[in-house]
C-alpha cells in the first residue's frame, strides 16, 4: 500500500523560502501524475502545482505561479514543492497525492506558517 509522508514545513516570514519534501512508498510512483495540495481550516483542500510522471510538464495556481516550483526524484520517489517569496496566504496544511483519480491514503501534510 502507498504511504506519503511529507515533511520541510514550518514558520517563516513574509518573503522567505521553504522546501517540502513528500516520501513515497510503492511500486507505482514514477507512473504516476502528482500534485501539492494545501488546505486552509474550514476550507477545502486545493491543487497548488501538479507535475506529469516524467517530470515534463507541470502546472501552477495562479496565486503561486511564478514562486513555487515543483520537481520530482523519480529514483528516490520523492516530489518536492520549492516554495520562494512566501505571503501570509501560502499558510496551511501540504499535502503531497496523486493529481487525479482515486487518490492514495493521505498522508500527515506539513504545516506551513507565513506571518507578515
Amino acid at each position: 500500500q502507498v504511504q506519503l509522508v511529507e515533511s520541510g514545513g514550518g514558520s517563516v516570514q513574509t518573503g522567505q523560502s521553504l522546501r517540502l519534501s513528500c516520501k513515497v512508498t510503492g511500486n507505482m510512483f514514477s507512473m504516476e501524475n502528482l500534485a501539492w495540495y494545501r488546505q486552509v481550516p474550514g476550507q477545502r483542500r486545493e491543487v497548488v502545482a501538479t507535475i506529469s510522471s516524467a517530470g515534463m510538464t507541470v502546472w501552477y495556481a495562479d496565486a503561486v505561479k511564478g514562486r513555487f516550483t515543483i520537481d520530482r526524484d523519480n529514483l528516490k520517489k520523492f516530489v518536492y514543492l520549492q516554495m520562494n517569496d512566501l505571503k501570509p496566504e501560502d499558510t496551511g496544511v501540504y499535502y503531497c497525492n496523486l493529481k487525479d483519480g482515486m487518490l492514495w491514503p493521505w498522508g500527515p501534510g506539513t504545516q506551513v506558517t507565513v506571518s507578515s
